[in-house]
């Protein structure tokens, strides 16, 4: 196999990358000053070198602990429960929650032969019953797919008996959508969800 078609296999291997997007790519690092490519290499390495998950709350970093569990101004009261690290980003760019994360690190799925020992729901349960430990409440934040629903149902019958409070994130209409586009549970989970104006 040439290097061409390896680097376009690994590429291809990328979510969102094709094998045309890929072999892409793969030309177009050619074209670049070969310095370019060489210091996209190191980059990689150099996150397969010393980035790691957070031993606390299993996003990635390069530090002992991520930064948002070493930050002592937190609200160590409010435990977000995400599916990947990814989320915990995406939260963290809305500048709204000043809680704590927790990365379960995929979701419920019996069909890939994923259960519960797969996640990091041991160690979510090691969390809360530390005790030091001042969550109240555990905001299941996983994705509003069937095996992401499955997830939130199955920790929510794992955390209630605990005695801490165990809420989801509000869905329903996206902004600037017509009704008429809406899928029927999008809508139903909004009507559901309405509130006082």
């Amino acid at each position: 196999m040439s290097v061409i078609d390896e680097v376009t296999r690994e590429l291809s291997r990328l979510p969102g990358i094709g094998p045309r997007t890929a072999t892409r790519l793969v030309y177009h690092l050619m074209r670049e000053p070969g310095e370019r490519s060489r210091r996209l290499s190191a980059a990689i390495r150099e996150l397969a070198d010393r980035i790691h998950p957070c031993p606390r709350c299993g996003t990635y970093t390069e530090l002992e602990l991520c930064r948002i569990c070493a930050d002592r101004a937190r609200d160590r009261t409010t435990l977000c429960v995400v599916e990947s690290a990814f989320e915990v980003h995406s939260i963290e760019k809305t500048g709204e929650f000043r809680g704590l994360f927790h990365v379960l690190g995929g979701r419920l799925s019996p069909l890939d032969g994923i259960g519960p020992d797969e996640l990091n729901v041991a160690s979510l349960l090691e969390r809360i019953g530390e005790p030091d430990a001042e969550i109240a409440e555990i905001i299941l934040a996983t994705n509003p797919s069937v095996e992401g629903e499955a997830t939130a149902v199955y920790l929510e019958g794992v955390l209630r008996p605990l005695g801490v409070r165990v809420t989801r994130l509000a869905r329903g209409l996206p902004m600037g959508s017509d009704l008429e586009y809406v899928d029927g549970s999008t809508l139903a989970e909004a009507l559901s969800g309405r509130r006082e104006m």
